[in-house]
């Protein structure tokens, strides 16, 4: 008898719909086809002994499966429960006339019970638009996937109930969430704070500036200064995800498998710091079946890179084009996958390799050509691509002693919204250019216009400074940035001074 079931598989963060095609015929063997991985062929194990354990049997005939379309490699281990189904079908142990009409996806344990999947949203996604009744998975994903309406979305804790759904047509219990009320309701749920910092009140600025703006920022200072406290609360004064992009984020850390146990929708812009020992593979994504790596689970985020220097030097390299296209395309040879990766990138560095300025009161002090030795690890193309230098001093005791809260995220938050509200509209009728970070060339020379007073100030600053030729797009972004969180139309004098002083490594003799 042969019988289909439906199940699916990732490529990216796009799913495609697979056929199991169960056959049993007289003879005697299992046959799996359809260029399944070892994860995959690995089934008929846990196949058995659920079904052992669950009193049910495995026909003692010639069993053939098959996975199409069979050109495209499957993988992993959430085919379990379709081979089941379908097994139990085909041998008419049970009955299934409308198995066909439900996606079934899930990984069986020994004793029958489900562990959960990796890509259960774009999963989701796609059987609702090739017209699925519902999806039947592990109770784990099930917040993930019932995001998608229209979608009748159960979770099921161990194979029986799916048995009995289908055979005695005992109902399971359908999972509905409102995906708008979840996500509004913890747009302003944060672990950190900027009320909590005390002092740096000029680091502040400068955050909320590279915030605006959607600027790379480079934070240089001794241990002990609040680089790594700070970059940690860049994440609550940017503006809130927009549904489509908390849609965006949680397809690919539920491709990634990193969504939390019973967590729908994501509605807090990631911030990822992986260690600086990564490999360049982690990091942009890869593998023999590609993953999305750390500049792809930070998209719409922020991703910190603590210690710069201390990352290897090709793994560095490898940013250079997703920071440019805000994606990463990986290819294999036969197949291309593309992840989308716009994040904001936040390094923070010691200015030397004992940590400290050249300062002759500090516990260990470099020299000058050292510093400029350690400096020099970062390539200019990789530096190029920061908008924001800053340097990071330690905080007085009088400040840290100081009992009065700063101001808080919610507030700097809604000067950031408001300066991106501006820039949304200035972009509106361009593509692939949505704050003042991605402007090229062409959109400096036609949102950034200076007065004849201006242009002197940063003509005599790059001359003063020896600031390099790279530094005056960039110095010209950052005051758009600052003119549009001041609600200013036309870029002045002032908010090219300030944009000056954040530059600081294009500066000749900076480390004198």
């Amino acid at each position: 008898m042969l019988v289909k079931v439906y199940g699916s598989a990732v490529f990216g963060v796009e799913a495609t719909t697979i056929t199991v095609e169960v056959n049993i015929t007289s003879g005697i063997g299992y046959h799996l086809v359809g260029l399944p991985d070892n994860a995959v062929k690995e089934s008929s194990y846990r196949i058995t002994a659920a079904f052992q354990n669950n009193h049910y049997k495995l026909p003692g005939k010639k069993i053939i499966i098959n996975m199409a379309p069979a050109d495209l490699r499957k993988e992993g281990s959430a085919y379990d429960l379709t081979f089941a189904l379908g097994i139990l079908a085909a041998s008419g142990q049970i009955k299934a006339d409308n198995i066909s009409d439900y996606l079934i996806m899930g990984e069986l344990s020994l004793d029958g019970s489900l562990q959960p999947i990796k890509g259960a949203l774009p999963i989701a996604i796609q059987a609702k638009k090739e017209g699925f009744k519902g999806f039947i998975l592990p109770k784990q994903n099930v917040q993930e996937a019932a995001i998608v309406s229209d979608l009748e979305v159960y979770g099921v804790d161990n194979i029986t109930e799916v048995i009995r759904f289908f055979d005695e047509g005992k109902e399971l219990e359908r999972t509905i969430i409102n995906t708008r009320e979840i996500f509004y309701n913890q747009l302003n749920d944060f672990d950190f704070d900027f009320a909590d910092v005390k002092g740096q009140e000029s680091i502040k600025r400068c955050m909320e500036i590279a915030a605006a703006g959607g600027h790379n920022i480079i934070l240089i200072g001794p241990p002990g200064a609040g680089k790594t406290m700070l970059a940690k609360r860049l994440p609550s004064i940017l503006p809130p995800m927009t549904l489509q992009e908390a849609l965006e984020t949680t397809k690919i850390h539920s491709v990634a498998g990193r969504i939390k146990e019973n967590v729908g929708l994501m509605s807090q812009r990631p911030f990822r710091s992986p260690h600086h020992t990564i490999s360049d593979v982690a990091l942009v994504g890869g593998g023999a079946y590609p993953q999305p790596g750390e500049i792809s689970l930070s998209h719409n985020g922020v991703l910190f890179l603590d210690e710069l220097p201390e990352f290897k030097r090709g793994v560095l390299e490898v940013m250079r084009q997703p920071l440019e296209d805000r994606e990463v395309t990986i290819s294999r040879a036969k197949f291309t996958v593309t992840y989308p990766s716009s994040f904001m990138l936040v390094a923070s560095m010691n200015p030397s390799p004992g940590g400290y300025f050249n300062d002759p009161s500090a516990p260990v002090s470099s020299t000058a050509s050292e510093m400029q030795r350690y400096l020099s690890k970062i390539s200019g193309p990789l530096l190029d691509r920061i908008d924001i230098h800053i340097e990071v001093t330690p905080v007085p005791f009088d400040k840290l002693s100081d009992e009065r809260k700063g101001e808080s995220s919610v507030s700097i938050r809604e000067r950031v919204t408001k300066a991106r509200e501006l820039q949304f509209i200035r972009f509106r009728d361009l593509e692939n250019i949505h704050y003042n970070a991605q402007m090229g060339t062409r959109q400096i020379r036609e949102f950034c216009k200076l007065d004849e007073n201006s242009k002197l100030l940063l003509k005599t600053a790059m001359e003063r400074l020896n600031l390099s030729a790279r530094a005056y797009d960039r110095i010209l972004k950052v005051a758009r940035s600052i003119a549009d969180l001041e609600n200013s139309e036309c870029i002045n004098g002032v908010h090219i001074s300030e944009a000056i002083q954040y530059r600081s490594l294009d500066r000749e003799g900076w480390l004198a």
